[in-house]
């Protein structure tokens, strides 16, 4: 189907599976106790982080896997009418293509794609359990991601482009980090949709203490992806305990949980909307991969309400910035026209989270959620954007 569109697309929501030094070759020996270790527990292995056991994943160790896009037929509405474990009980080994790099750059040949972005499995769940150790925070994104670009690279043959994890707990450290990771080659950095948590406390992405960081994005012109992950929302009482709202057992109780990364994300995006970020930072470019877009309409709705009601506050226009500056990742299952109305087509982007259980079973499977997109948008969505999003464009 790509030769027919006469281009191959680039996906821009690939991901690895963590290896099992992932989180520990990297960090030194002193403080893995207060960022990630082994346990065995009930003869199976998880992870302790901050001294605390992690159900972030059922089976960290990866081996065996449930299939890619296992739930896509839950996600389409679930006409077979069955709980998510039921979906799940198709496992197979561990492919090497989840764990290697060149196995992977085999397989996106095979899947008729051109690249990908490639995006953590836990490295965007640990933070918010570290975050109160502002220390263990900065050697858990060190440690990471020369772990990441020794395993994958921050670019690999023009096929591959890891997305190194940057927290801006301490902003000192995460100036170092970015210079690292462009020395290193890094296309696009990634973060978790959340308020930063400091030494001083929780702090909006946009509060002046970071503006040495994001004077540095803007300088170099490198992309940032706010990635979904664990950002710390809760159900404040309405649904017992953390997580996604994905109930594995029995009969599924729909809560409030279901929504943690759209609120998570409409947060974040429209507060860096509010902060000025992109007057006062003119080359941001910021890409929401895996957070949804149900909500976009509402957050433009908001976002001109209060320039109304806040006369002088903002330079420009907020609603056009944010198109100008913000690209959106819309699931799989939400409406890609609707956004393609509200940002115009050249701010929209096509992942498909593969190979993780709710994304697609194949990438190109995609296209069937764009067919009526004519030729032109289309080939932005599946492919240009994301491609100009991977080029640094320094200020």
């Amino acid at each position: 189907m790509s030769e027919e569109l006469e281009y191959r697309p680039f996906d821009c929501d690939n991901h690895y599976y963590e290896g099992p030094d992932a989180f520990t070759r990297h960090v030194p020996a002193a403080m893995q106790p207060r960022v990630v270790q082994w346990v065995e527990v009930d003869g199976r292995r998880h992870h302790l982080v901050g001294g605390r056991l992690s159900r972030a994943v059922v089976n960290p160790t990866w081996n065996p896997i449930a299939k890619p896009g296992a739930l896509h037929r839950y996600f389409r509405g679930n006409p077979d009418g069955k709980i998510p474990m039921e979906y799940l009980e198709d496992r197979e080994q561990l492919p090497t293509a989840y764990v290697e790099r060149d196995a992977r750059v085999e397989r996106i040949e095979s899947q008729g794609l051109e690249a990908v972005w490639l995006f953590p499995t836990l490295g965007v769940l640990y933070e918010e359990l570290l975050k109160h150790d502002v220390e263990a925070v900065v050697a858990l994104m060190r440690g990471f991601n020369r772990w990441l670009d020794e395993d994958w690279g921050f670019d690999y043959r023009d096929r591959i482009y890891a997305a190194p994890y940057l927290s801006l707990a301490d902003v000192d450290e995460a100036v170092i980090e970015l210079e690292w990771c462009l020395d290193r080659g890094a296309r696009l950095i990634v973060m978790r949709p959340a308020a930063a948590w400091t030494a001083d406390g929780p702090r909006s992405p946009g509060h002046s203490a970071f503006d040495p960081f994001w004077a540095r994005v803007n300088e170099a012109g490198i992309t940032v992806v706010a990635h979904a992950g664990d950002s710390g929302y809760t159900t404040h009482g309405y649904a017992g305990g953390g997580g996604f709202g994905l109930n594995m057992k029995g009969r599924y109780r729909p809560s409030i949980k279901a929504f943690n990364i759209e609120r998570a994300a409409h947060d974040w995006l429209i507060t860096m909307s509010l902060e000025q970020m992109y007057t006062r930072f003119p080359g941001l470019r910021v890409v929401s991969v895996e957070n949804g877009s149900d909500y976009l309409a509402l957050l433009l709705r908001k976002l001109s309400q209060q320039a109304s009601r806040a006369p002088g506050w903002f330079d420009d226009d907020p609603v056009e910035l944010f198109r100008r500056h913000v690209w959106m990742n819309p699931f799989w299952e939400d409406d890609v026209y609707e956004l393609v109305e509200l940002m115009g087509a050249d701010h929209v982007v096509f992942g498909s989270d593969w190979p993780h259980i709710e994304g697609l079973p194949s990438p190109l499977d995609y296209l069937a959620e764009v067919e009526d997109l004519d030729y032109g948008d289309r080939r932005l969505v599946m492919r240009d954007n994301t491609r100009s999003l991977t080029e640094l464009r320094p200020a």
